[in-house]
């Protein structure tokens, strides 16, 4: 971990030089900011205005930087696992095709959002194909499905996505009860909103070895806000935007 005694970031303008370039108009941290270690940005599918579900999408978000880059998982009528957030239509890329491209990104990790169960067995298969089988974990598990995930793929990390509710997250009982629903399906941890994520709540997950991941914060002016949860992860459509403050708390 890196301690930052105070971030104090106030820009007006900052070009566009560059792939890590970023516009911030106004934007202040005004909080020692520890980010955890092994802390990642994911590149949600659609980043920096691409199609969602692409293979641009990929490109461009190991070209920004990410660590990590997010797609959906559904399955074809020909029982096909392709990237799509709803039952394809057609044309879809398939998950095959993106896994041999991130297997070409080197150290570049995979959230594989389940959108749909029918055959995890094929993600398997396809990582060990490509050999990435230690770079891809699941997200859009949720209490209804985690079974199915855990007997097709078994060992794979998987998230939790559960409902919130957003009244309680600073309610220590009510963490309490959000820590011993993620233990009791094995998940490594929570996905959810940013917005129903606190500070009380990352700090309790950490005590108890669990991680917090959310999504999806887009807009500039929220980012200081979710980089200061101090969470494992933060989803974006503009790591453009979010890696150089990132950048900016592990330089200072």
């Amino acid at each position: 971990m890196k301690c930052i005694k105070k971030i104090l970031v106030a820009v007006s303008s900052i070009g566009t030089a560059a792939l890590f370039a970023v516009a911030v108009e106004n934007i202040s941290l005004q909080k020692d900011v520890k980010l955890p270690d092994g802390f990642t940005v994911t590149a949600h599918t659609g980043c920096e205005k691409t199609k969602d579900n692409s293979l641009d999408a990929i490109t461009l978000g190991f070209g920004y930087g990410a660590d990590v880059v997010e797609f959906d998982l559904s399955f074809n009528e020909e029982g096909i696992a392709v990237l799509s957030h709803d039952k394809p239509v057609g044309g879809e890329v398939t998950l095959e095709e993106a896994f041999e491209l991130i297997s070409q990104y080197k150290n570049l990790k995979v959230n594989v959002d389940v959108k749909f169960t029918d055959d995890l067995a094929q993600v398997v298969a396809a990582a060990g194909k490509y050999g990435i089988s230690d770079r891809y974990f699941f997200t859009g598990v949720t209490k209804d499905t985690v079974e199915a995930v855990k007997a097709a793929a078994p060992g794979v990390t998987y998230y939790l996505n559960t409902e919130i509710d957003k009244s309680r997250i600073e309610d220590e009982q009510y963490i309490a009860e959000l820590i011993e629903e993620v233990k009791s399906v094995g998940a490594v941890g929570l996905n959810i909103h940013y917005r129903s994520c606190s500070k009380k709540m990352v700090d309790a997950f950490h005590d108890q070895g669990l991680l917090m991941s959310v999504w999806t914060v887009n807009q500039v002016r929220d980012m200081p806000k979710a980089l200061a949860l101090e969470c494992d992860n933060i989803t974006t459509r503009y790591p453009s935007k979010l890696i150089p403050m990132v950048e900016f708390i592990k330089n200072n």
